[in-house]
């Protein structure tokens, strides 16, 4: 049965909402959605893995974020197909749009690109060191580690900026005209951390973290973590950095619901 998940909160009902895609029953958005709800907007929720319809055009929507799951961008299935050819809607909307995870290797298929295992089967999972480029330096500037969890990278599209690479995936982050694509994870919060390392899915990873070593880095990363996504969903959405959207988005745990399931 088709349900298109709209929540409302605060001043969001004034303007017009963020459209987020997610990709299994219990996916929370997490951190991007709080902040989103801080800077004022109404959030439209749509799973179209689980019949969803994705909007015609973006004129009801302030902009498009995509988020990860536990498939392939590669994969030959109806909704993915779906979402690949539905990208394009945003791109010449001139809407913000943001991929994180598939959700960039998506918007990596669609604008022509590839999606990759790494040659040695490596994967990452946990918190790893993030390089930015001479064009993303300004965007990295007080971020060093984000959290990882993905076996497969995306190849830079033609005429994309490449902002930022890792040691194991050299493509961690590119802007190509109105879109970004995120290789790591900034929505991920505690509680989501927790459910996503409560299984035994990391240890069929190839050179994973442990949990143990994830929550050490949580422990010394976290902070700048969320400093960096208040800052960079700001740019994103605004188009540069407001200090209301920065101060204000203190994400207090009673909004937050139930967090997705490991990937």
């Amino acid at each position: 049965m088709r349900s298109v998940r709209i929540a409302l909160y605060g001043p969001g009902a004034m303007t017009d909402p963020v459209l987020l895609v997610v990709h299994q029953e219990r996916s929370d958005p997490g951190r991007v959605a709080r902040v989103l709800r801080a800077m004022g907007h109404a959030l439209d929720i749509r799973r179209p893995s689980g019949g969803d319809p994705l909007p015609e055009t973006m004129d009801g929507h302030a902009g498009a974020v995509i988020f990860g799951g536990p498939m392939s961008a590669n994969d030959d299935t109806d909704f993915i197909r779906a979402e690949i050819d539905w990208i394009p809607t945003v791109l010449e909307s001139d809407k913000p749009f943001l991929g994180i995870c598939l959700g960039g290797q998506l918007l990596t298929r669609a604008l022509g690109g590839a999606v990759r295992p790494h040659p040695e089967g490596l994967a990452e999972v946990g918190y790893y060191r993030v390089r930015p480029t001479k064009v993303g330096a300004s965007l990295f500037r007080d971020v060093t580690h984000m959290y990882q969890w993905h076996r497969e990278g995306m190849e830079l599209p033609h005429g994309a900026e490449h902002l930022a690479s890792s040691e194991r995936f050299e493509n961690q982050a590119y802007r190509s005209g109105n879109a970004y694509a995120l290789q790591f994870h900034p929505e991920v919060t505690h509680r989501i951390m927790r459910r996503w390392t409560s299984g035994d899915t990391w240890k069929k990873r190839l050179g994973a973290q442990s949990p143990e070593e994830q929550m050490r880095g949580r422990r010394r990363h976290e902070r700048s973590v969320v400093r960096w996504t208040r800052g960079f969903l700001a740019t994103w959405l605004r188009g540069r950095p407001t200090a209301d959207a920065v101060a204000a988005v203190g994400a207090p745990a009673s909004i937050a619901r139930p967090d997705a399931g490991a990937p």
